[in-house]
């Protein structure tokens, strides 16, 4: 099923753009596909997906997967869409490990279809799920993602656990439509062995219902939890959640983070590539500059070695993504709608 005797085996320098940023965090997304339609993300009833023959194939993206860690990229996050609504996604998963069991490899979903697939990823060797859950209300679940499946993200969760996956929660905060569930979200913290990350809503896609009045910052947040709870912030050495500033719970079980792309942006200190679903790399989120990779990786005449140099072309035009963000006020900052992107 999987082919990978064509890919390179010799390290490349690491990329470090001219910010002095160094690339080592892979964000490669398999599908465009959701289950879901999510209030932040992809409301469109009649939204076109990307066509078949130009998603990406599994060879291929393994193919970009060798090429990463052959220039010094560590962390592999596979997302989506929905990441598991794509056939065999489970076995490519398995094959990835297999291939390339250094690699920091992760996969964030919904959770709506992880049923019966726990164990299997536990056993090849996956041992770290994010999870998108942003309320813990069934109906008001139901409201915000347009599909009624509460019950089946909330088991999921607690599978994990029970089978020793990590569990990252990922929560977009928005006032006025879970902002009075904050507290109650670090509870959930408090009483289970997991990390929720409180994420500010972000003006991505232009299917996204973006409105500067649901923005939240991520000091307010912060402002309300502490009159409430003893948090401790912990140091960069004690956590590895990327942009994410977390905090331990006194006497607590779990974590909690905070992430504020808008409100204290972190452009200083990205370290990702974004792949999406047909193959086109992105240096920063909130920039519709793209890159085609995939006639690259078609072509019978220009080898994956051109796609390299791709790749460090693009690193040395990686903009700082708050320079973008400086002219938003009611819009949103690029055309392509989060699911098509990967987050």
């Amino acid at each position: 099923m999987f082919k990978t005797n064509s890919l390179p085996s010799t390290k490349q320098p690491v990329l470090i753009d001219k910010y002095g940023r160094k690339i080592n965090y892979l964000r490669l997304s398999i599908t465009d596909r959701c289950n879901l339609r999510c209030f932040y993300c992809n409301t469109c009833n009649d939204y076109k997906f990307i066509p078949h023959k130009e998603i990406l194939t599994y060879e291929e993206c393994l193919s970009l997967i060798r090429l990463s860690d052959s220039l010094g990229v560590s962390k592999v996050r596979l997302t989506g869409g929905e990441p598991f609504v794509r056939k065999d996604c489970v076995r490519f998963i398995a094959k990835a490990l297999e291939l390339f069991p250094d690699l920091d490899l992760r996969v964030t979903t919904n959770g709506t279809l992880l049923k019966d697939k726990i164990p299997f990823l536990k056993k090849v060797g996956l041992n770290y799920l994010n999870i998108s859950l942003d309320t813990l209300n069934r109906q008001k679940f139901r409201w915000i993602t347009g599909r009624d499946y509460f019950s089946e993200v909330r088991q999921s969760i607690d599978d994990c656990l029970h089978h020793g996956i990590r569990v990252k929660i990922n929560v977009v905060a928005m006032k006025g439509i879970n902002d009075n569930e904050l507290l109650d979200f670090v509870r959930f913290a408090s009483d289970n062995p997991v990390d929720v990350r409180f994420i500010e809503f972000m003006p991505i896609g232009c299917d996204s219902h973006w409105e500067s009045s649901y923005y939240w910052s991520a000091e307010e947040m912060l402002n309300i939890i502490e009159a409430e709870w003893e948090i401790v912030p912990l140091s960069v050495k004690e956590d590895t959640s990327g942009p994410a500033r977390m905090y331990s719970i006194h006497n607590g079980q779990g974590k909690i983070g905070l992430i504020s792309p808008l409100s204290n942006h972190f452009c200083a200190q990205c370290n990702r590539f974004r792949i999406t679903p047909d193959g086109r790399l992105r240096t920063c989120l909130f920039s519709d500059r793209e890159y085609r990779l995939r006639p690259i990786l078609r072509s019978s005449k220009l080898g994956i070695e051109n796609v390299l140099k791709i790749m460090k072309l693009a690193n040395d035009r990686k903009p700082m993504g708050y320079e973008i963000l400086k002219n938003t006020k009611d819009s949103s900052v690029c055309h392509r709608s989060m699911s098509a992107i990967g987050g």
